[in-house]
């Protein structure tokens, strides 16, 4: 019944797209999309280090909208995969973890992607980049035309993040593609955007997305000797205890301190399930930040090299601009050298949209947003009809009147490597529920609020002001004085898991607060 009534909803419409607005008069999407970028390497953010210059990223949020609490996603690959479908991890169904990591697959029949949607509308939809939701990449289904570095499909090319891709252009066979991959994304991006590959008299969308600054963190050759001073405050967390906190981040230790008492990776260098790497210029936490914000500054430049493409080119006008990243990282922030956890240091991103031709500049919007908000935005723009209910609320309220009040919140889902189906039942086996010593959670973003719920057995809950606490330090769920303030988001949050169809919160586990 899934299937058919998709492919019904395709043909309607198809029909009435044709009949209410023609393609010229659609506004080209342009959707920047980089892995593991935390707001904090963005210079026109409050709480970036002062070292840090993006000039091109920040001149792109002066011609439009940055988003000060963005919260895209928890890791990669769901993040991804909400990005294709407009649900939450737990509402993506058929997804599944498959095969040698990062090996993954899914069914297009259960489980759709909405550019088909806009392919079958009169858009060209194009992917450039990191492909990281299953061996099928959707070529000639939902694409018109990709050159993606496909990670589920060749596992032992799953680490090169910066060279030698094995590059499969428009459903071929993987080519192993000399050059640095940041590079190599932007210019391919702008062959597209100069009208290579692509009809001129339709719409496009393209979903260009970065690896960098993904593990192992490598910059471009002539980034390697820039930043020579970091020297960033140690994280008042970054060593165990951490007050208030669950149980389960007593455990979090990616840094240890050396016979000097400096944090210094533990290990002695970055692992991951396809990365193993030792740091360029050491393994101190400057020696990383500083390695990691170098890899920051080839994605600037990049910015700044396919903004001018879209002006030289003419299409600047009639192109909505989205630069995001698929979740943030932590670098010693509550002990953490990646991203997972329900805190803002690890998870939250940054977040610009921008077409000065329909909506304000340098604006900024406070009122926190997911990632599953962006499709219903795009939906909007391209003046098409949602083809399935979608877990996200469409944006453009927000982006005309970026500083209008709201009573809009954000919830984000994090359960570990289980999609769909898999998630109706909150497993009890430690290595279903915990991914790198992360178990499942729920979070709810209410104004300067952020409410936190583990879901294990006892925990307790977890309440931050990120207005006075940006650092989430103090948990107000153990102050007597905000006990109502947790009964509310508490609250808040099973009405949010209910009107996204979430199964599992029927089975919450109870909490530790005694609230």
């Amino acid at each position: 019944m899934r299937t058919w009534m998709f492919y019904l909803i395709l043909l309607a419409a198809t029909a009435f797209s044709s009949n209410a607005v023609g393609d010229n008069e659609r506004p080209n999407i342009l959707f920047i999309y980089t892995d593991d970028q935390s707001y904090r390497t963005v210079s026109c953010y409050p709480g970036s280090y002062d070292f840090v210059s993006t000039p091109n990223i920040d001149a792109l949020a002066r011609q439009g909208i940055r988003f000060d609490s963005a919260y895209i996603g928890t890791w990669c690959m769901p993040s991804r995969a909400s990005l294709l479908t407009g649900h939450l991890q737990h509402g993506v169904y058929s997804m599944r973890m498959e095969g040698k990591y990062p090996g993954s697959e899914y069914d297009p029949e259960q489980c759709p992607f909405w550019p088909s949607v806009f392919r079958a509308n009169g858009y060209q939809t194009a992917q450039i980049g990191k492909w990281h939701t299953g061996t099928d990449n959707g070529y000639g289904r939902d694409w018109d035309y990709q050159l993606v570095w496909n990670r589920p499909r060749y596992p032992e090319n799953a680490g090169a993040y910066y060279e030698n891709q094995l590059i499969e252009k428009n459903g071929a066979k993987g080519v192993l593609t000399a050059g640095y991959s940041t590079d190599n994304y932007t210019n391919w991006a702008i062959d597209y955007i100069n009208g290579n590959n692509r009809s001129p008299d339709k719409p496009w969308y393209l979903w260009l997305c970065y690896g960098a600054v993904h593990g192992p963190f490598t910059p471009a050759d002539r980034h390697l000797q820039d930043l020579p001073e970091v020297n960033i405050p140690v994280p008042k967390d970054i060593f165990p205890p951490r007050s208030g906190k669950p149980d389960w981040m007593q455990k979090i230790e990616h840094w240890i301190p050396d016979e000097n008492g400096t944090p210094v990776m533990k290990g002695n260098g970055f692992t991951a399930q396809t990365v193993d790497t030792k740091g360029i210029h050491g393994n101190t936490l400057n020696d990383w930040v500083r390695q990691y914000h170098q890899g920051v500054m080839a994605i600037d430049e990049g910015v700044g090299r396919i903004m001018e493409a879209l002006r030289q080119s003419g299409q600047l006008e009639n192109t909505l601009v989205v630069f995001t990243a698929d979740q943030g990282i932590g670098w010693g922030q509550h002990g953490f050298r990646v991203k997972l956890a329900p805190y803002d240091a690890t998870i939250r991103s940054p977040l610009i949209v921008s077409m000065p031709s329909r909506l304000p500049e340098n604006k900024v919007c406070r009122t926190p947003v997911s990632g599953v908000d962006l499709v219903p935005t795009f939906f909007e723009f391209a003046e098409l009809d949602l083809p399935w209910a979608m877990h996200g609320r469409n944006l453009l309220p927000l982006l005309e009147k970026p500083q209008g009040k709201t009573n809009k919140t954000a919830l984000t889902v994090m359960t570990g490597k289980k999609y769909g189906a898999d998630t109706h039942t909150i497993p009890t086996e430690r290595d279903d529920l915990y991914i790198n010593n992360v178990p499942w959670w729920v979070s709810l973003r209410a104004g300067k609020f952020k409410y936190i719920r583990t879901l294990v057995q006892g925990e307790t809950e977890e309440l931050y002001d990120l207005q006075r606490d940006p650092e989430e330090l103090v948990n107000l769920a153990h102050n007597s004085r905000f006990k109502s303030k947790v009964l509310e988001l508490r609250q808040a949050t099973i009405d949010e898991l209910h009107r996204v169809d979430a199964k599992f919160v029927d089975q919450l586990p109870s909490v530790g607060t005694g609230y």
